[in-house]
C-alpha cells in the first residue's frame, strides 16, 4: 500500500463552533445585566375584591403626602408603584391605605430596574434568598395525627353502616385513642364474618385482638406514611396558593423532614398579615339540620352558644370551594358568594332538590392548641337557612361576621382549605439592613478572591493567562446568567461562597492544560503541538475530577434545604460553566490566536 503525506491543521475550530460560543456568552451576557442593575422598592395594588384606583388617583394621594414615585404602571390584575427607597415605599402604603380600604391588597413589592428592552425579552435579576433581601421565615408543624383520628372516625361511621347492610347484629365500632377504633363481637359467627369484610373493604387497616370479645383496628405503617406524604404535599401546594393570594412574589415553600413546612417570604417585613393568613386553618362545610333520634347525628353550638343538631356527614366540604368573594348582601350585612366545582354544584344540587323547605346549617372549623400542646378542633354554626329552592354551584352564606371578618373567610376559601392543622414552631425576621450587608459582605469577598486570581494567573502563565483570566470573565457571566434564567433559583449567602468557591475551581481547569502544555514544551514539542496534547490529555482528569464533585452537588442539592440547597446549586452551576469555558472558551481563544499556521506531517 502507498503511503501518501497530508497536512493536518492543528488547533483550528470550526466557523460553526465559534458561532455557539458567541451566542452563548452573548445570552447569558444579557440574562446577567439586569442583576446589575438591581431592583426599585414598589408597592403592589391587587385587584382583588375591589375596584382598581387609577394611576391618576394614585398619584393625587402620593402628592398629598409629599411623595414622588419613579412611575405607576398599571396592568390587567394589579397596578404597581415603583418607588426610590424603601423609606418611601413604607410611607406610600400607609398613604394609600385612605385609597385602597382592604389593606390587604397592598404589598410590598420589588421591582426590577433594569432598561424595558431587557424585560421585554424575559429577563429578570436574579431572585435573591431571605438572607440577603431580608423577610420573615416561618417553619410549620403538619399535625398528621388528627389526620389518623380522622380517618378513623371515618372508618367507625362506616362500619355501622355496613354492620347494618350486612345484617350483622350487636356489632359495635367505636373510635379508640387517636388513630384506632374497637369492634365489639357479639359472637364467635360475628368475628370470622367481621374479619373477612374488613379484610376485603379495608385493606389498609389491621385487625387484631384486643381484650375481651373486642377486635381493635389500626392503620397500616405504610398507609400511615402514605397518608404522612400526602398531607404534607397537599398542605404544600394550599400555602402555596395562599401566598399567591396574598400577592407576596418570589416566596419559597418547601418540606423540610417528615411532617414539616419551611416558608421564606423575602421583601416582607410586616409578617402580621401573612401568619394570619399561613397559619389559619379555618373551613367551611355543610350539614343537614337534624331532629334528634333520626340517624347519625352530632351537635355543634352556633354563634350564642345554642346546640344544633346536624347530621355527622357534611353534605359537602370546602375542598370543594373554588371561589369566595365579600360583599354587602340586600339587607347591607355581609355575607360571602360561593362557587362550587362541578363536582360540589351536584352534590349541592341534588341535595337541596331532596331538601327544599329544610334547613341547612354552615359550620366553620378552626384548629388550635391547647395549654398541653395538643391539637383542638372547634365547630360552630355561622349560620342556619331554610332551603328555598334547588341550589347550584353558586350561593351566598351569612352570618361570618363583620366586613372584614367575611374577607378573611372569602381569602382563606379560594386559597383551599389545610388537609391537617398546622401549627408555626419557629418565626425568624430578617431586616433589609442586615440583608444588604450580607451582599455587601457577600460580594467584595467574591471580587477579592477574583481579583487575586486574575493577578496570580496573569503573572504566573503570561501569555496563556491573560486567556485564563478572559475564561475565568466569561465563566462568571454565564454563571449568572444561568442564575437568572432558571425557574425557582434563588442566590442565598452560602450561595456566594459557592460562587467564590467556582472561582477557584475555574481556574484549576486552565492550570490542568497549562502545566500540561508546560510538559510538552520540555519534552521537547512545538509551541503548537504542546498545546494540541496539553488538552487533550487533560481532559480526562479535569472530566472525572469535575464529575465526582458534580455528585456530592447534587446530593447536597437533594437532601439539604435553604442555604445548603443554595451552595449546592450554585456549586453544580459554577461546574458546569467551568468546564464550559475552561475546555471549550479557552481552547477557542487560543486557536484563534496562536493556531491559525499550526501544521504538521502526518503519515496516513
Amino acid at each position: 500500500m502507498r503511503k501518501k503525506n497530508t497536512k493536518q491543521i492543528l488547533n483550528h475550530y470550526s466557523a460553526w463552533k465559534y458561532v455557539v460560543l458567541i451566542v452563548t456568552v452573548s445570552i447569558m451576557l444579557l440574562s446577567a445585566i439586569p442583576t446589575w442593575f438591581g431592583e426599585n422598592a414598589a408597592v403592589q395594588i391587587s385587584k382583588k375584591g375591589g375596584a382598581m384606583p387609577t394611576p391618576f388617583e394614585i398619584q393625587k394621594v402620593l402628592k398629598e403626602h409629599d411623595i414622588d414615585p419613579l412611575k405607576i404602571e398599571q396592568k390587567p390584575d394589579r397596578t404597581i408603584v415603583v418607588l426610590d427607597s424603601t423609606k418611601q415605599q413604607t410611607d406610600t402604603k400607609a398613604a394609600l391605605n385612605t385609597l385602597v380600604k382592604n389593606e390587604e391588597r397592598l404589598t410590598l413589592a420589588l421591582e426590577p430596574a433594569a432598561p424595558m428592552w431587557l424585560q421585554d425579552m424575559g429577563f429578570e435579576p436574579i431572585k435573591l434568598g431571605l438572607d440577603l433581601r431580608g423577610g420573615v421565615q416561618f417553619l410549620l408543624d403538619v399535625d398528621v395525627k388528627q389526620v389518623y383520628k380522622n380517618h378513623a372516625q371515618q372508618l367507625s361511621d362506616d362500619l355501622r353502616v355496613d354492620f347494618r347492610k350486612q345484617e350483622i347484629r350487636g356489632g359495635r365500632a367505636e373510635l379508640k385513642g387517636n388513630d384506632e377504633v374497637i369492634v365489639r363481637l357479639p359472637s364467635e359467627e360475628a368475628n370470622s364474618k367481621i374479619r373477612q369484610f374488613i379484610r376485603e373493604q379495608y385493606p389498609q387497616w389491621q385487625a387484631t385482638n384486643g381484650s375481651g370479645d373486642n377486635l381493635v383496628l389500626a392503620l397500616r405503617e405504610k398507609e400511615k406514611t402514605d397518608l404522612r406524604n400526602l398531607t404534607v404535599q397537599q398542605n404544600l401546594q394550599t400555602m402555596r396558593s395562599r401566598i399567591e393570594e396574598l400577592g407576596i412574589t418570589e416566596a419559597s415553600v418547601q418540606r423540610q423532614g417528615e411532617n414539616r413546612i419551611r416558608i421564606e417570604l423575602p421583601g416582607v417585613q410586616d409578617p402580621a398579615a401573612a401568619k394570619n393568613v399561613i397559619g389559619a386553618t379555618a373551613s367551611l362545610a355543610f350539614y343537614a339540620v337534624k331532629e334528634e333520634g333520626t340517624g347519625s347525628t352530632m351537635i355543634l353550638p352556633d354563634k350564642n352558644g345554642n346546640p344544633v343538631r346536624v347530621s355527622r356527614k357534611p353534605v359537602l366540604g370546602g375542598d370543594h370551594i373554588v371561589d369566595a368573594r365579600a360583599s354587602f348582601g340586600e339587607n347591607g350585612t355581609p355575607e360571602v358568594n360561593i362557587t362550587l366545582d362541578s363536582a360540589g354544584g351536584k352534590m349541592m344540587s341534588d341535595f337541596s332538590r331532596m331538601n327544599v323547605g329544610k334547613p341547612m346549617a354552615t359550620s366553620y372549623s378552626e384548629y388550635s392548641r391547647n395549654a398541653k400542646g395538643e391539637t383542638v378542633q372547634t365547630n360552630k354554626i355561622i349560620s342556619v337557612a331554610t332551603i328555598q329552592t334547588q341550589l347550584g354551584s353558586r350561593f351566598r352564606i351569612t352570618g361570618a361576621g363583620s366586613l372584614e371578618d367575611a374577607q378573611q373567610l372569602a381569602l382563606l376559601l379560594r386559597a383551599g382549605s389545610l388537609t391537617a392543622p398546622v401549627t408555626i414552631v419557629e418565626e425568624r425576621t430578617i431586616g433589609p439592613t442586615l440583608g444588604a450587608e450580607n451582599i455587601k459582605n457577600g460580594f467584595a469577598a467574591l471580587a477579592l478572591g477574583m481579583g487575586v486570581t486574575l493577578l496570580f494567573m496573569a503573572v504566573w502563565y503570561r501569555r496563556l493567562g491573560w486567556v485564563a483570566n478572559v475564561a475565568l470573565i466569561c465563566n462568571m457571566i454565564m454563571l449568572f446568567g444561568l442564575l437568572a434564567l432558571i425557574p425557582g433559583a434563588v442566590l442565598t449567602l452560602p450561595g456566594i461562597a459557592g460562587l467564590v468557591l467556582t472561582v477557584g475551581m475555574a481556574v484549576d481547569t486552565n492550570v490542568l492544560i497549562f502545566e500540561r502544555i508546560r510538559d510538552m514544551i520540555r519534552e521537547g514539542r512545538s509551541f503548537a503541538q504542546a498545546i494540541d496534547r496539553g488538552f487533550s490529555s487533560a481532559f480526562g482528569t479535569i472530566f472525572d475530577a469535575n464529575f465526582t464533585t458534580m455528585i456530592t452537588a447534587v446530593v447536597l442539592y437533594s437532601i439539604g434545604n435553604g442555604p445548603i440547597q443554595g451552595f449546592a446549586l450554585t456549586l453544580g452551576l459554577g461546574l458546569l460553566t467551568s468546564m464550559f469555558t475552561g475546555i471549550f472558551a479557552s481552547r477557542a481563544i487560543i486557536n484563534l490566536v496562536w493556531g491559525r499556521d499550526s501544521r504538521r506531517d502526518v503519515r496516513v
